[in-house]
């Protein structure tokens, strides 16, 4: 498909005329037409010129997991939807009991599922499920939530309450109370000067925990790879020292896996790679490949029993997601899954993420403006700078000029956006898990053209 044939043109001008888009300043609309995605197939997409592009960021925010013209999903949907498209979550329904059965086989020591409809909201659903335990079992004690810094857990204003990206948050406030940072666990920027860096920045989180004092805090938020603050993989040692601290002060561990679910990181969840068990796991956009609206917010049999008290008629969990019943999303969901086993999608994201890594570490070598690179599976952060010396951060214009000159190479890529305060420096990749090497080698030529058109 190298061309299309309608004229699109009315398209183009209602889209100017009447959306309002996500993550865009509209006034650059005045000058330029909006890019309308018209179709996709596998890893590609083309936009209403005909102009083909490798999708190297799944959607544009990690979410087609197994590429698109997925028919069996489409059809699983349209089946679904006929024979029942709704029944609130009060109730129950074939495809969400059936997916809830099939998830909980790759989460040993968890065992309920709540269903809602993205990430924001699943995440939101942890936050008032900790304040219940709060309220009811522990007198308002252990209330307090923390959140690491650089990591984002949705757009509501519970959420951006903890939120460590500063400039997603910036000029939405006040927040609620009782949310509180921790330090981030980027070894690159490092904040101490150690060998153990995983365990020290572990021992971060301790610190805080100790200075609000253990019996105020009840829940500790964290992804298991940082997406949007710039794809920041953990260090040796900080995963398991992150467990044992949760379990010294009774503190539950919450995992955001939004991102990193579905096989992102080249295992069904990314905390998986680091042998921990979390109290409470999240995820949306991976779930079912962005063919439907689904997140689920899963948790342990001994947090679900917390809300079973028949004498206190506010004793369960007094929540709904009116969208979490909709039966496409967990339909969807099943289909999504099969084709993830089928086609042995987990060991190719293992293969190609080594793949990627490789090709941007030889581009690191070619190019000084790259600093620093780092990833797990298909999921790739290549953070530019201006000094590899000082390593001062590559200005944010410049960065977004490799993003458009990359698209004019056919590949579309993405960037930390509207984050981080003087840091929105970081190249962010993560192609479908269908990516084949030559998609992949693709991918990164247009990196090197991008950084060489730019930066020479």
């Amino acid at each position: 498909m190298n061309k299309l044939t309608n004229d699109l043109s009315h398209v183009t001008e209602a889209d100017r005329a009447n959306v309002w888009h996500h993550l865009l300043q509209h006034k650059s609309l005045e000058t330029t037409d909006p890019r309308i995605i018209v179709k996709g197939l596998g890893l590609r997409i083309w936009d209403q010129h005909g102009a083909e592009f490798i999708d190297a960021v799944s959607g544009g925010v990690w979410t087609v997991n197994v590429g698109y013209g997925r028919e069996s999903i489409a059809n699983a949907i349209r089946d679904q939807l006929i024979e029942l498209p709704y029944w609130a979550g009060s109730g129950g329904t074939i495809p969400g009991a059936l997916f809830s059965e099939k998830l909980l086989t790759k989460m040993p020591g968890l065992s309920r599922v709540y269903y809602a409809n993205s990430g924001s909201e699943a995440n939101e659903k942890v936050f008032k499920m900790v304040r219940q335990i709060s309220a009811r079992l522990h007198g308002g004690k252990k209330s307090k939530i923390l959140y690491r810094e650089r990591d984002y857990h949705g757009a509501t204003i519970g959420t951006l309450a903890a939120c460590g990206q500063e400039e997603r948050a910036m000029q939405y406030g006040p927040f609620p109370d009782g949310f509180v940072a921790v330090p981030h666990c980027l070894e690159y920027r490092a904040q101490w000067d150690v060998e153990n860096y995983g365990e020290r920045a572990a021992d971060a989180i301790e610190e805080v925990i100790l200075r609000e004092g253990p019996d105020t805090v009840g829940l500790l938020c964290l992804e298991p790879v940082t997406a949007g603050g710039g794809v920041i993989v953990p260090p040796k040692g900080y995963w398991q020292r992150v467990q044992e601290i949760c379990k010294k002060y009774d503190i539950l561990l919450h995992i955001d896996e939004v991102v990193c679910g579905m096989g992102r990181t080249g295992t069904w969840f990314g905390y998986q790679n680091y042998g921990i068990q979390p109290d409470f796991v999240t995820m949306a956009k991976g779930v079912a490949s962005g063919y439907a609206a689904i997140s689920c917010c899963v948790t342990t049999e001994a947090v679900f029993e917390q809300f079973k008290d028949a004498s206190d008629k506010l004793s369960y969990f007094r929540d709904i997601s009116t969208f979490g019943g909709c039966t496409a999303g967990p339909a969807a969901a099943l289909e999504n899954m099969r084709i993830i086993e089928d086609e042995g999608l987990l060991a190719n994201t293992v293969a190609m993420g080594e793949r990627i890594m490789a090709n941007l570490n030889a581009l690191m070598e070619k190019h000084k403006v790259i600093g620093d690179v780092r990833g797990a599976g298909l999921f790739a952060g290549a953070e530019l700078v201006a000094d590899r010396a000082t390593k001062e951060p590559m200005a944010e214009a410049e960065v977004s000029r490799v993003v458009a000159e990359g698209a004019k190479r056919g590949v579309m890529f993405g960037m930390t956006n509207r984050s981080l305060t003087g840091f929105n420096n970081t190249l962010c990749f993560s192609p479908a898990l269908i990516a084949t090497p030559d998609d992949i080698d693709a991918i990164t030529d247009a990196v090197d053209g991008a950084l060489t058109a730019v930066f020479g």
